[in-house]
């Protein structure tokens, strides 16, 4: 077969966005043989265009700064290599000293971590590379007992990872390969003293790794400081939904959004479509009584927000992936590093004060190549906020009103715009919201100002809560 995996010796400093050849697969990268089997059984062979294009950039040593979409594979885009890289270093001896800190992930969010070390521990497992992920929110003695027998890949979140460098149990002198995943959201959420902390006990002779999906200029400018001139990866348009991911706009009062969300479900429903959604929302207390409310409704729900404890939230996560709750009422905790295959369905409550959240919060489905709605319910005083969001994305999103019988709606801007269609014109979307015959109850939702993000594992195994994976 011919080996059609793009050249490596671009210039430093280059930006490539090249789509994936056709004929790559990952036998194409030179991998091991032990990772290759350990990616098959996984049932992957071809790799997503952020893999094919920034695999043998880091294979060749260089830094790099990786924007995708999200849901497009970056994971695995630095993972693989990684383990390539240091499994020059794998011993199946016992003793600590011989399994060093080689590689450090860090995250913003617990969730992410958790996502990442199991990709970490599932491409390693035909090794003797040891994977590792420790963060916030649990016990951390666990934690310890898993550093101080070793570890080469730790995923961590900073605040977390400075406790154990603390307490002595987590040693950086010998780490080779940092990567800063959902970097934007790691400087944005002020994690940057900590992230100095971090880095300045690192090695300065290492490569550094930036992954996200969206760079901003003002991270990109912070981000320089890190990494020495970097090859830049763009595998498509900066702040941009996947094209999997249908998006529709309707304008609906504050008082009437709780009414939509159970017309559209029901809509859903009668067209043989999942109910099963994401619902974000912006504060925890709205969370919290959006979530009830749809209970009162007949509508399975649950609801994850930083002040539901760690335990709370697991029970949350693997109820919903069960099936046993049908609408998932989140706060941004769930905007990153959630995934969830095939997700049908997200529905924004409220608009995020941040645009680039928005991005995000919808990237939770149409991932991997799945299809999948995205329904932004937006009051006439959230304008500003979708106007942002819109700029940011660089399009304007499709403004339709809800269809004949449901709740009443805040002046659409659809009249405002030349062409915003009267009738829905996307059966892709009208289908599931066809009014139903009786009228819901409405419940109101706070909106208070709250942003604090603590994530929730996705899939924990007892491993991932403890702070180690074993291998399978």
């Amino acid at each position: 077969m011919t080996n059609t995996v793009p050249e490596i010796n671009s210039p430093t400093g280059a930006t490539e966005s090249s789509a994936t050849p056709a004929t790559i697969t990952f036998a194409d990268f030179g991998l091991d043989p032990k990772i290759q089997k350990a990616v098959s059984e996984q049932g992957y062979n071809t790799p997503t265009p952020i893999q094919a294009q920034s695999i043998p950039h880091v294979l060749a040593g260089s830094d790099l700064m990786g924007a995708a979409q999200t849901g497009t594979g970056k994971t695995a885009a630095f993972v693989l290599p990684i383990i390539q890289k240091i499994l020059r270093h794998a011993s199946s001896s016992a003793s600590p000293a011989r399994h060093p800190i080689r590689a450090l992930v860090l995250t913003p969010t617990r969730e992410l971590a958790v996502q990442v070390a199991e990709n970490a521990a599932s491409y390693s497992k035909h090794t003797d590379l040891r994977a590792a992920v420790v963060y916030g929110g649990v016990d951390m003695k666990e934690q310890v007992a898993t550093l101080r027998g070793g570890v080469e890949i730790l995923i961590a979140t900073p605040g977390r990872l400075l406790d154990h460098i603390g307490s002595k149990v987590a040693n950086l002198s010998q780490v080779e390969i940092l990567v800063l995943d959902e970097a934007d959201r790691m400087l944005d959420m002020g994690f940057l003293p900590d992230l100095q902390r971090i880095i300045d006990l690192i090695p300065a002779q290492r490569q550094t790794l930036l992954f996200s999906a969206t760079f901003s200029p003002e991270i990109k400018k912070l981000a320089q400081s890190y990494l020495r001139t970097p090859v830049t990866v763009e595998v498509a348009r900066q702040n941009a939904a996947a094209d999997t991911v249908k998006q529709v706009v309707h304008m609906v009062s504050s008082a009437d959004k709780q009414r939509a969300i159970v017309k559209v479900l029901e809509a859903r429903t009668r067209q043989g479509l999942s109910r099963q959604c994401i619902i974000f929302t912006n504060s925890r207390l709205g969370c919290a009584r959006l979530a009830r409310s749809l209970e009162r409704d007949g509508i399975k729900a649950g609801a994850i927000h930083g002040d539901k404890s760690q335990g709370e939230r697991t029970l949350t996560l693997d109820a919903f992936k069960s099936g046993a709750i049908e609408a998932l009422v989140a706060t941004d905790v769930a905007a990153r590093g959630l995934d969830i295959p095939s997700m049908p369905c997200v529905i924004n409550h409220e608009l995020p004060f941040n645009a680039e959240d928005f991005i995000h919060r919808i990237g939770r489905t149409g991932r991997a190549g799945s299809k999948g709605d995205a329904i932004a319910l937006v009051d006439a005083s959230e304008k500003r906020l979708l106007d942002d969001i819109e700029k940011l994305m660089k399009r304007k999103l499709d403004v339709q009103p809800l269809p004949e019988g449901s709740p009443s709606s805040a002046p659409s801007r659809s009249s405002s715009r030349s062409d915003a269609p009267a009738k829905m014109s996307d059966p892709f979307f009208y289908k599931p919201y066809e009014p139903s015959a009786a009228a819901q109850p409405s419940a109101s939702a706070t909106n208070a100002e709250e942003k604090k993000v603590g994530i929730t594992p996705a899939r924990p195994a007892v491993g991932a809560l403890l702070g180690g994976f074993k291998k399978k």
